[in-house]
């Protein structure tokens, strides 16, 4: 597996990595209908491209297949961290936070973690600061605010 930075090419990729992750890996903690509103199958790839170039963006790569891909703005905030279906529990994720966490100023990381991921967090020394829930489509998602020092 190798670490790259992102490209604008690899907009459409991640999406759908996200989207797959989403529906297939987070399924076991919540319900189709939280899925399809999490993930919609539709996207603003402008949107997602401009947020990707704006922050620090690191793609893994793995027999040239996109196996998952993570980013963090300036202020410390991980925003999205995904790794493919089949490639889960190997490292990717370990390896793509640990490049983001060392590539901010802060001293404190912080991210929104969903059900599925908090093992994944809390094993890495986050701690959770609230449980809340996000609203989308008019259904509550459950999630944490978490932070590390760094």
């Amino acid at each position: 597996m190798t670490l790259r930075e992102y490209n604008p090419s690899d907009c459409k990729y991640l999406y759908s990595l996200f989207y797959d992750t989403v529906h297939l890996v987070n399924a076991q903690d919540y319900s189709q209908q939280q899925l399809d509103v999490w993930a919609t199958g539709s996207a603003d790839l402008e949107k997602w491209n401009r947020e990707f170039c704006e922050h620090y963006t690191i793609v893994a790569v793995e027999n040239g297949i996109i196996v998952g891909f993570g980013d963090i703005d300036k202020t410390g905030y991980l925003d999205r961290l995904y790794v493919h279906k089949d490639y889960q529990r190997q490292g990717i994720a370990t390896a793509i936070c640990d490049k983001l966490e060392r590539a901010v100023d802060t001293h404190t990381v912080r991210t929104h973690s969903s059900i599925t991921a908090l093992p994944f967090f809390l094993s890495r020394g986050y701690v959770v600061i609230k449980e809340q829930y996000a609203v989308r489509g008019g259904l509550k998602l459950k999630n944490y605010l978490l932070e590390t020092k760094i």
